[in-house]
């Protein structure tokens, strides 16, 4: 029996997913589409790189994920050898988050500066 010709990656999805307005809605798409099983599969694996993103050392990521050490060297080859999207992604939303708690001036400050 021949072999199914192996698919070429479709973009549709990730169009979707882009076009994601809020995380809320990111939630409830992400677990209309997948398993339970596999949304904690990929929660983990985003753990331990925002964990190895960090700085923190493999025996502190292990006994706080629960994740195997072969999964941490799986992620940390990614963030060394990938793309780059994954921790350029973690940069911009801590960037982000650090501009939310920022503390705000305000108009009398700037303008006695």
């Amino acid at each position: 029996m021949p072999r199914a010709k192996k698919k070429e990656r479709s973009l549709d999805l990730y169009e979707h997913i882009a076009a994601l307005n809020s995380v809320e809605e990111c939630c409830r798409f992400f677990d209309d589409l997948c398993a339970v099983t596999e949304l904690r599969a990929m929660e983990q694996r985003f753990d331990v790189a925002k964990m190895l993103h960090a700085g923190k050392v493999y025996t502190t990521i292990l006994s706080e994920t629960g994740a195997s050490s072969a999964t941490v060297s799986r992620v940390n080859r990614v963030l060394n050898y990938g793309t780059g999207a994954l921790a350029e992604v973690m940069e911009r939303v801590e960037q982000t988050k650090e501009g939310e708690t920022a503390p705000q001036e305000d108009n009398e400050t700037r303008r006695n500066t």
